[in-house]
């Protein structure tokens, strides 16, 4: 049996990926190992490793003895100590990492350094901020790549990658996304508590290369959105240098009936607000990636997102921290309600575990070698 090691370091990359792990646990070839990092272990943010828990999976570390002191290059350096001691006991086949965080960089970093060949899902994307830089160091260190679509594809090539071994697989959460077996919103309200019969998403993540004006921004949107008078599921940001003003700003929310505040959102639970949303709002890649599955208005503040969409025939609309801006486009959002299915047709899972069971992952050489733009390999 192949044991893959799939590292989660956030609520959002674990309902990603969350599809492949279970296909790899129940095939009698191979053995699913889970490493349970980063934000998941933080007490203000959920403690969403329970979720993980939740899915009564045979091999998951939680890995509580990490330090998480909110210093991005010190709280990478602590995965990476912890997580090389773990790789070393189980000795996995393949570390499958998602995405852009920093988790998902020490799990890359730990197994090319240690002779285990590394699976990248959903490289080759702009990411904005800090988080493209990571994305992008992912994929040289990552000999397995699983893209959304042809753009990624055709960037992860720019940075030197062997054709052959770059797959596009779609984003596995779309897997997820159009299944039959989410929660009713009935369901979804009941369990959270939710007393709107109409409502909006709200997600504001911290931007660390404009750390500076940060206070003024998120200060801002928030004034906006009180200002519509509408009624908002309220997200908290990721755990990003920045998220503490973040949160204070969210004190101003408390007690108003319009907001219902929430430190993380089950996935599938998410997706049935979202589903039924009249809009979503904030910077988070939700409103650039899932709303356009169902067609639901997303208004994107911010430098955050640039450069991951054209606002031509989309459901987006852009515009920066500024109130009058924000109100223009909350009252716009009845024409921006259109499909899009840029990033995968709901057959991740099937494609990600055709992939696996072929004999090209395990037989290509661990060695990496640089392809020149000219270079046809």
């Amino acid at each position: 049996m192949k044991k893959i090691l799939f590292i989660t370091g956030t609520r959002a990359d674990y309902g990603k990926i969350k599809s492949l792990i279970k296909v790899v646990e129940n095939h009698k070839d191979f053995e699913a190992y889970i490493y349970v990092s980063g934000m998941h272990l933080i007490e203000k943010f959920g403690d969403t490793y329970r979720e993980v828990l939740k899915d009564h999976y045979k091999n998951v570390y939680v890995d509580f003895a990490q330090v998480n002191c909110g210093a991005m290059s010190y709280d990478f350096g602590n995965v990476v100590c912890n997580l090389t001691g773990y790789v070393s006991h189980i000795r996995p086949d393949l570390i499958v990492v998602h995405g852009d965080r920093i988790d998902a960089l020490a799990g890359a970093i730990v197994g090319a350094l240690n002779n285990i060949k590394v699976a990248h899902i959903e490289g080759g994307e702009i990411s904005g901020t800090i988080d493209e830089s990571i994305r992008h160091a992912i994929t040289k260190f990552a000999h397995i790549h699983m893209v959304c679509n042809e753009s990624a594809r055709q960037r992860l090539i720019q940075l030197g990658e062997t054709s052959k071994n770059i797959y596009i697989i779609g984003s596995p959460d779309i897997d997820v996304m159009l299944s039959d077996k989410l929660p009713s919103l009935p369901e979804a309200k009941d369990r959270y508590d939710i007393p709107f019969d109409t409502f909006a998403l709200f997600m504001y993540h911290p931007v660390t290369t404009e750390f500076d004006s940060l206070p003024e921004k998120i200060a801002e949107v928030v004034t906006a959105l009180i200002d519509s008078g509408r009624d908002y599921i309220v997200v908290y940001p990721n755990n990003d240098k920045g998220s503490e003003i973040i949160l204070g700003e969210y004190n101003r929310l408390k007690g108003n009936p319009h907001f219902k505040i929430f430190p993380s959102l089950r996935f599938e639970y998410f997706l049935s607000f979202l589903k039924n949303a009249e809009f979503i709002i904030g910077n988070s890649s939700a409103g650039i990636r899932e709303s356009g599955v169902y067609g639901i208005p997303a208004i994107d503040i911010g430098s955050r997102q640039t450069g991951r969409y054209r606002l031509e025939d989309t459901n987006i609309q852009h515009t920066d921290e500024e109130g009058a801006g924000i109100l223009k486009a909350i009252g716009n959002i009845g024409r921006y309600r259109r499909k899009t299915m840029d990033y995968g047709q709901g057959d991740s899972t099937r494609r990600f575990f055709e992939i696996l069971d072929s004999s090209n992952v395990w037989e290509l050489e661990i060695q990496k070698k640089f392809v020149d733009m000219h270079a046809t390999i």
